[in-house]
């Protein structure tokens, strides 16, 4: 029943206008609007789904994952755009940048402005 479906994620936000400056002209994704939210085109056939909700809660987990190919560019040139980079110890123990680099993906974490967890995270399929 589903081998033929479209599949698409979805996640929320407290406010949808913030949503729409960062997804759209922060991190430059293309996005269109709905009735009920804002739909994020990545790229390929994958879709994203954001919708406002009053009571948002941010997610405890990552909503998102973008595969890049230099790490080091893709946070030097989000930072230079005013992104925020968390910083953990203990396993995921982050550098200075805010990259983890220690063992599993070479990955960093940012928050969007609902404060739903996002990623940039090396591709090294190449």
């Amino acid at each position: 029943m589903f081998k033929t479906s479209k599949v698409f994620s979805s996640f929320s936000v407290g406010d949808l206008k913030k949503a729409r400056e960062f997804y759209g002209q922060t991190l430059g994704l293309n996005l269109s609007e709905s009735d009920h939210g804002l739909e994020l085109h990545p790229g390929g056939d994958a879709g994203v789904f954001i919708y406002p909700k009053p009571n948002h809660t941010p997610a405890t987990f990552t909503v998102l994952n973008f595969l890049v190919e230099d790490i080091d560019s893709a946070v030097d040139e989000l930072h230079d755009k005013g992104v925020k980079f968390e910083r953990y110890d203990g396993d995921i123990k982050t550098d200075a940048k805010g990259i983890h680099r220690n063992g599993g993906p070479v990955i960093a974490w940012f928050k969007d402005p609902a404060g739903n967890i996002l990623s940039v995270l090396q591709n090294d399929s190449h």
